[in-house]
């Protein structure tokens, strides 16, 4: 997709530890075809043909957004929780798995299922290391997050299922960890999780986090049969959006309405897009009512809370400076069963959600945005991604530790 401007382009841990069978190496991935890693080489190729910008308007990245300072909430469970699950790593497995936190690796994630990845799969962990892993999500993210992690992955499986048990491309054991840099408790490091559906980068520098770019989605959104019937995402996600848009006068949603109709895969801000350029549209925050704020704010943080809730806490903090900024827009119908995307976009959040055609749900018609296929994506405009407006902070000020 082009970079656009102007208008719109078209007793849980135990749960969790049970419901993956034991590690076994016969279990890990198998062996990529060549189709994959030409597709996954020539991704990486253009996305990272120029070095790191950031989200922009306009190409310029608005400095001075992300000081460097204390937020007095301490990042020492994920620290040690990282600190943890390397200890359980082999020699070999750590190999792969460690990266010098500036490392190109960061930007090397993607939502499709063929993308080769790095790191250690829980596919491949033995029991300790799978629940070292899920200690390491524990320890990040909140209940709230951790939940709807935990679910991606299991409609994952039921994905497999609907292909005919195809669980060498869709199972809910094919997601990877990675950390950057050493777990320290001043010095930046973090770790990421990448798999279909489901990616989160996590940065911290001290008591600071960044848990963006996070990508979180799926095919099918509720599982109707099969192992994990019953579990369903990003509903809140979908109904919240809606009510907002409803929640709009005629004046006010003829500035956030950017078209009526959907008819394709609108987003914009998914993998290798790190240096988009995309202007703002839609509804300014500062033409809402108070109880029209409050319920943008919510939305946003139905996204922003599936981090750990202290450090949600201090992102919000810092969306609410910045809220007469923001910009809501929408296309699509506003009908209880409209197929819609809606983005929210300030300097300091960009927050896409989007109903997909389908992919791998066969029997649903080509080409069509369903409610069944669902993207959404966090990102940290002006160059903080990554934390990477908080790294290139840092060694300005240690320029020897670089």
């Amino acid at each position: 997709m082009a970079d656009g401007h102007g208008p719109l382009i078209p007793a849980i841990c135990a749960l969790l530890l049970g419901a993956l069978a034991p590690g076994d190496a016969a279990l890990a991935q198998q062996p990529p075809s060549e189709r994959a890693r030409r597709m996954s080489a020539e991704a990486e190729a253009r996305g990272l043909a120029e070095p790191f910008r950031g989200v922009t308007t306009d190409g310029e990245v608005v400095r001075g957004l992300f000081p460097i300072r204390s937020t007095g909430v301490s990042s020492a469970p994920v620290r040690k929780a990282a600190e943890a699950f390397l200890a359980t790593l082999t020699p070999e497995q750590r190999a792969r798995t460690l990266f010098p936190v500036e490392d190109p690796e960061w930007r090397k994630w993607m939502n499709q299922h063929f993308y080769i990845r790095q790191g250690t799969g829980f596919k491949e962990m033995s029991g300790a290391q799978r629940e070292a892993a899920f200690e390491l999500l524990r320890a990040s993210l909140s209940a709230k997050g951790l939940q709807q992690s935990r679910d991606i992955m299991r409609l994952n499986q039921r994905l497999g299922e609907l292909n005919d048990d195809n669980f060498a491309e869709y199972d809910e054991g094919l997601y990877w960890i990675t950390l950057m840099g050493t777990p320290a408790e001043q010095e930046p490091w973090g770790w990421q999780l990448d798999g279909h559906h489901l990616v989160i980068n996590y940065f911290v520098l001290g008591d600071q986090v960044v848990m963006t770019p996070t990508f979180m989605g799926s095919e099918p959104v509720t599982a109707t049969a099969g192992k994990y019937q019953g579990t369903t995402v990003l509903q809140d996600e979908q109904a919240k959006g809606l009510a907002l848009i409803d929640a709009l006068d005629p004046a006010q949603r003829q500035k956030a309405i950017i078209e009526t109709t959907k008819t394709g895969n609108l987003a914009v801000g998914e993998a290798f897009r790190d240096n988009l350029v995309l202007d703002y549209a839609g509804i300014r925050a500062s033409e809402l009512t108070a109880a029209q704020k409050a319920q943008l704010l919510d939305l946003i943080g139905e996204y922003v809370r599936n981090m750990r809730d202290e450090h949600a806490s201090v992102k919000m903090d810092e969306v609410r400076r910045h809220l007469d900024e923001t910009r809501f827009a929408w296309i699509g119908g506003t009908q209880p069963d409209s197929v819609f995307y809606y983005r929210i976009h300030s300097p300091v959040v960009l927050i896409e959600f989007d109903h997909q055609t389908p992919v791998a749900l066969r029997h649903l018609e080509r080409g069509k945005p369903t409610r069944e296929h669902i993207h959404t994506v966090i990102r940290t405009p002006n160059g903080n991604d990554y934390g990477k407006d908080l790294l290139r902070q840092h060694y300005e000020r240690h320029p020897h530790e670089h």
